[in-house]
């Protein structure tokens, strides 16, 4: 089921994990490392076919993991994602359709921004949280707060992902304009083929630990 706090717990936590998933068996081995890192959170992308498999998976057998679905580009994705027990949904652009079936649905929705007007399209949509995206290659923390400027005062923060990496990380968590950044490179497709999941737990606890410190 959809948590309705979902996306204030995104905040506190400050990353998403974010996971493309190719065999489902991989699925509570990483969750164990991520929760064992102290990352109680992932977000899956509907990149692979077994996405929403593992995201069912993960809802039934991690109830303690707020398991989101990443890019949901459709409103079939957005469907199949619900009925596994997502608890969030993330998407690259903003699709107004996606975005209504999600208020429809009570799916915490995060639509991809990039651009003054995605901003406002998302405010009229009633969206605050928004994923920027692809972060870096559109200008980075300079551009999401020259962005905030002339919207700050709505509510709106943003969720940067693309190009996070731990080299800037701290950077951009001691942001206020940042909610919480998406992290691909805590458990990359390799890590999870190899079986490197004590890895994927050492990384997470770094994660934790930059994160504690940029925000006091």
């Amino acid at each position: 089921m959809p948590t309705p706090d979902a996306l204030r717990t995104i905040a506190e936590l400050g990353i998403v994990p974010v996971v493309a998933i190719e065999a489902v068996g991989a699925a509570l081995p990483l969750a164990d490392a991520l929760l064992g890192g102290g990352l109680p959170i992932i977000e899956i992308t509907f990149r692979t076919s077994a996405a929403a498999e593992a995201i069912g998976l993960l809802a039934r057998e991690r109830p303690e993991m707020l398991v989101g679905a990443g890019t949901v580009l459709s409103e079939g994705d957005l469907q199949a994602a619900c009925e596994k027990g997502a608890h969030f949904a993330v998407s690259p652009g903003l699709n107004p359709r996606v975005v209504e079936q999600a208020r429809q649905l009570g799916m915490p929705f995060v639509p991809g921004v990039c651009t003054p007007t995605d901003i406002e399209r998302a405010l009229e949509l009633d969206c605050r949280l928004l994923k920027f995206f692809p972060a870096e290659a559109s200008g980075g923390l300079k551009m999401i707060e020259a962005l905030a400027g002339p919207y700050r005062h709505t509510g709106v923060r943003f969720l940067p992902t693309g190009g996070v990496t731990p080299r800037n990380l701290e950077d951009y968590v001691a942001s206020p304009d940042v909610a919480a950044v998406g992290g691909t490179w805590l458990a990359r497709s390799a890590d999870l083929a190899a079986g490197r999941f004590d890895d994927i737990r050492e990384r997470s606890r770094e994660v934790v630990a930059v994160l504690t410190r940029a925000r006091g």
